[in-house]
C-alpha cells in the first residue's frame, strides 16, 4: 500500500508539470480539467495513468526517433542492454501491463527483436502506446484489487498500474541516458522553440 501511495504522489507531482497537456476523458464522462478541480476523483489510479500517458508516449517515442539507426545496437557497457533491446522491452511492457490494468487480452502482434530495423522498432513502440491509449480509455479502479499472477510475483491488479507508470519513467530515463552518451540531447532537454 505504501508503494502505491508513493507512486500516486510521484504521478500527481509529475502531472503538475504537464497541466497544459490534454488527457483522455475519464470513464465517468468528466474531463482532465475536472480531474484537476477540488472535487474528488472517482477513479484516481486509472485517471492518473490516462493523464500520464500522452506525455510519456510523446517523450519516449521522440527519444526513439532521436537515436540514429546505426546506434540501435549501442550498449554503454557490455553488461547493459542495447538501445534496440530497450525499445523491445518498452513495447512488450506496454502490451503486458496495459492489458493487465484493463483486464483484456493483449493483441497478437508480431514479436520484435533487437535485430529489427529502427523503423520496425519505432512502429512497434507506437503500436504498443496506441494499444495502451485504447485499452486504458474506459478503465476504472473497480478491478484494481483483483489478484494476478505476474509470473515473478503475485499481487493486485494495481501493481500493473504502478509498474506501468514507473516503467514509463524508467524507460524514458534509460533512453535519455543512451542518447546523452551518444552526444544527443533527449527530447525533454531540448531548448523551447
Amino acid at each position: 500500500m505504501k508503494a502505491m501511495f508513493v507512486v500516486l504522489i510521484f504521478a500527481c507531482v509529475s502531472m503538475g508539470s504537464a497541466k497544459a497537456q490534454t488527457a483522455a476523458p475519464v470513464s465517468s464522462g468528466a474531463t482532465a480539467t475536472s480531474a484537476q478541480s477540488s472535487a474528488p476523483v472517482t477513479n484516481p489510479v486509472t485517471t492518473v495513468l490516462r493523464m500520464l500517458l500522452p506525455r510519456q508516449q510523446k517523450n519516449i517515442l521522440a527519444a526513439i526517433e532521436a537515436m540514429p539507426a546505426d546506434k540501435f545496437s549501442y550498449k554503454p557497457t557490455p553488461e547493459q542492454i542495447s538501445f534496440a533491446h530497450l525499445v523491445v522491452h518498452i513495447t512488450e511492457s506496454n502490451y503486458s501491463m496495459c492489458s493487465r490494468v484493463a483486464d483484456i487480452a493483449a493483441p497478437k502482434v508480431e514479436q520484435v527483436k533487437d535485430t529489427d530495423s529502427k523503423d520496425q522498432l519505432l512502429a512497434a513502440a507506437r503500436g504498443s502506446f496506441d494499444f495502451c491509449a485504447t485499452s486504458l480509455a474506459n478503465v476504472d479502479d473497480t478491478k484494481l484489487g483483483d489478484n494476478l499472477d505476474y509470473g515473478f510475483a503475485k499481487g493486485p491488479r494495481a501493481m500493473a498500474a504502478i509498474f506501468l507508470a514507473s516503467g514509463w519513467a524508467d524507460h524514458y530515463g534509460a533512453a535519455a541516458m543512451y542518447l546523452r552518451l551518444n552526444g544527443i540531447l533527449p527530447p525533454t532537454a531540448q531548448p523551447k522553440k
